[in-house]
């Protein structure tokens, strides 16, 4: 249910991110982000009393957490938003939700993820709604945008099952935090190295406005994604996150107001695929047997 509200935040956060990266620098929309939901985080876990756990940190597990903020809170952010500056919300979910493919593959190379004939026909009907969601019979373009929301993606997808691992010893608000803290600080070098801190003096009150307002969708997801990643398979966690992608493009539909039978058909096909995928009926048959 964790990740599952994931994939719902990440489906409306993506189609607030592109109105976002439109008015403020991509490279400084992701810097702020960062930061600001890292100062949250920080409040948190300091609220929650886990900073104690904070300070026994080994030193392998803060270089742990400085590469899950280089892997995943730094590098693709960069590649995401400039993507997403070049393309709309639809295709970059599209793009980004393409990830369930390579973590299956790693899950399965790194983690030893056994997968079951459910995970696999799951599998199977979540890449078919994304292709219909992609257009890709109609002849999709894949340009500069999206290869940059892809490499992205496969960033995140290493990521993911780093973190993995890290959570067997580390809070999931620390994994978290570590993520936007260490990201940040990767980004703001990157600022520095190219001369874009200077950019920070100009925004004005609406482009800081976009900043929070899209932090709180990033909080939300991270709190949500890292606590319950802590608790299923890697592989599973990423089918569920994949709904993400047919939310995003029913708003965008919604937004044009147009009727698109393929962005219905494909996600109906993808909220099947993950129903299959994490044998959804027999979770809820043992739900109600535990209740009983």
């Amino acid at each position: 249910m964790l990740v599952l509200g994931t994939a719902v935040i990440s489906g409306f956060s993506i189609f607030v991110n592109q109105f976002g990266v439109k008015v403020v620098n991509s490279n400084i929309f992701a810097g702020l982000k960062n930061i600001v939901v890292a100062v949250i985080l920080l409040c948190l876990i300091f609220w929650f009393k886990e900073w104690k756990l904070l300070a026994k940190l080994k030193i392998k597990e803060w270089l742990t957490l400085i590469l899950v903020g280089l892997i995943g809170g730094s590098i693709p952010f960069l590649f995401f938003f400039k993507g997403l500056s070049l393309t709309n919300g639809a295709t970059t979910s599209f793009v980004h939700k393409t990830m369930f493919v390579y973590v299956i593959i790693l899950a399965i190379l790194f983690l030893k993820e056994k997968i079951n004939k459910n995970l696999v026909v799951g599998a199977s009907l979540l890449l078919l709604g994304n292709m219909l969601l992609l257009k890709i019979f109609n002849g999709f373009q894949f340009g500069y945008g999206e290869f940059l929301v892809l490499i992205a993606t496969l960033f995140w997808a290493v990521e993911q099952i780093i973190s993995k691992k890290a959570l067997e010893n580390i809070s999931p608000k620390i994994v978290a935090w570590g993520r936007m803290f260490f990201g940040f600080l990767f980004i703001f070098i990157f600022w520095a190295a190219t001369g874009q801190v200077k950019l920070l003096g100009g925004l004005d009150i609406g482009q800081l406005s976009w900043v929070w307002i899209t932090a709180i969708f990033l909080l939300g997801y991270v709190l949500t994604w890292y606590s319950g990643l802590k608790y299923i398979k890697v592989s599973t966690a990423a089918c569920i996150l994949s709904l993400g992608a047919p939310i995003t493009s029913l708003l965008e539909v919604a937004q044009k107001g147009i009727f698109d039978w393929q962005v219905f058909s494909g996600s109906l096909l993808m909220f099947m695929g993950v129903v299959v995928a994490v044998d959804f009926i027999s979770k809820i048959k043992e739900i109600k047997v535990s209740q009983i």
